[in-house]
C-alpha cells in the first residue's frame, strides 16, 4: 500500500499517521533486538516503518537496508519506507538501486540527498528533488522526501526553507516528513509558512526522545535542532542516572505529541533509534492498525 493512500485513509477517519523509524544494525545481535521489537508490535502495529540508507550509502547499507525492509513488509505485515540517498551515485546506480526495490515489492522510498562526506565526486542528482522525478520515472512509487522545521543546516534562512519545499512538492513528492525538532512551535511555523506558499501536501512531525547527553549533542551538531531550557533541565538533572534520563526523554517526546494531536497535525513519525521501549510506549499510546 502507498504511504499517500495511508495518510488519506487517515484523514478521512480523522487520525494522525503513526509511524516509526529504525535503521539496519551493524551487528547481529542487534537485528535479533531489533526483530524482538518487531513481534512486540504485532498487536498494534505503526502505520509504517521507514528504515534509514546509513552514512555513506555504501552497497553494504544498500543491501541491509533493502533486506530489512523487505523483511518487516512480508512477514509482518506493515508498509515500509525505503530511504535512499542520491549524493555521490551516478543515474546508472540509482536506477539500479530503484529496480531491485521494485522487485522487492517495496513501494515507498524516502528520496534524500544524504549528508556530503569528503569530496563529492559525482552530481548526476545534486539534490533530492532531482531524485524524487527520477523515482517517478522509473516506477509507480509513493515518493516521500524530509523537511526541515528549524530550516536544513545549510540554509540560513525560512524563505530558503519554504523554496527548497515547493520545489520538492513540483518535483512530485507525495508526502513530507520532519527532521527532529524539540519546540512544537518551530514545527507550527514550517507548517504555517508552507500552507501559505500554497503546499499542501502532508507532513508529518519528526520526534525522537532523548537518551543520553551525548546522543542529543550529536543531533544539535547535525541537524541544528535547537533546545528548550525544559529540555535542558531534564538532561542536567539525569544525565548521570541513564535510566530516568530515558524515561524523563520519552515522556517529553510524547508530550509534544500529545500537542501536536490536538492541533490536528497530519502525522507523526518517531524516531525509535531501534528501542522497544519507544515503540511499544508510542503504540500504546497512540494506537496504529489493529
Amino acid at each position: 500500500m502507498k504511504i499517500e493512500e495511508i495518510y488519506q485513509q487517515r484523514k478521512n477517519e480523522k487520525k494522525p499517521v503513526i509511524s516509526l523509524e529504525i535503521f539496519p544494525p551493524k551487528k547481529d545481535s542487534g537485528i535479533e533486538t531489533l526483530y524482538q521489537m518487531m513481534d512486540d508490535l504485532k498487536e498494534v502495529k505503526p502505520d509504517f516503518i521507514s528504515v534509514t540508507y546509513g552514512a555513506g550509502g555504501s552497497s553494504l547499507v544498500e543491501n541491509k537496508t533493502l533486506e530489512l525492509a523487505s523483511f518487516i513488509k512480508e512477514n509482518y505485515n506493515i508498509e515500509t519506507l525505503h530511504h535512499l540517498t542520491c549524493v555521490n551515485k551516478t543515474k546508472e546506480e540509482i536506477d539500479q538501486i530503484v529496480k531491485e526495490i521494485q522487485k522487492k515489492g517495496i513501494e515507498n522510498i524516502l528520496a534524500l540527498r544524504g549528508d556530503i562526506s569528503g569530496e563529492l565526486t559525482v552530481s548526476d542528482f545534486p539534490f533530492a528533488k532531482n531524485l524524487i522525478r527520477e523515482i517517478h520515472q522509473l516506477g509507480d512509487f509513493s515518493v516521500g522526501a524530509a523537511c526541515y522545521p528549524e530550516g536544513h543546516i545549510d540554509e540560513l534562512c525560512s524563505q530558503e526553507n519554504t523554496a527548497h519545499l515547493l520545489a520538492k512538492e513540483q518535483a512530485g513528492v507525495n508526502f513530507f516528513i520532519s527532521q527532529l525538532f524539540f519546540e512544537n512551535e518551530r514545527f507550527y511555523r514550517l507548517l504555517e509558512n508552507a500552507r501559505a506558499a500554497r503546499i499542501y501536501t502532508p507532513i508529518s512531525a519528526g520526534i525522537m526522545p532523548i537518551m543520553s547527553r551525548k546522543q542529543v549533542e550529536r543531533m544539535i551538531f547535525l541537524c541544528g535542532a535547537s533546545l528548550p531550557t525544559e529540555l535542558i533541565k531534564i538532561i542536567h538533572k539525569y544525565e548521570n542516572d541513564l535510566d530516568s534520563l530515558r524515561k524523563a526523554g520519552l515522556e517529553y517526546a510524547l508530550n509534544q505529541a500529545d500537542d501536536l494531536i490536538q492541533q490536528g497535525v497530519e502525522g507523526i513519525h518517531f524516531y525509535s533509534m531501534n528501542q522497544s521501549y519507544v515503540a511499544t510506549s508510542v503504540l500504546q499510546r497512540y494506537g496504529g492498525e489493529h
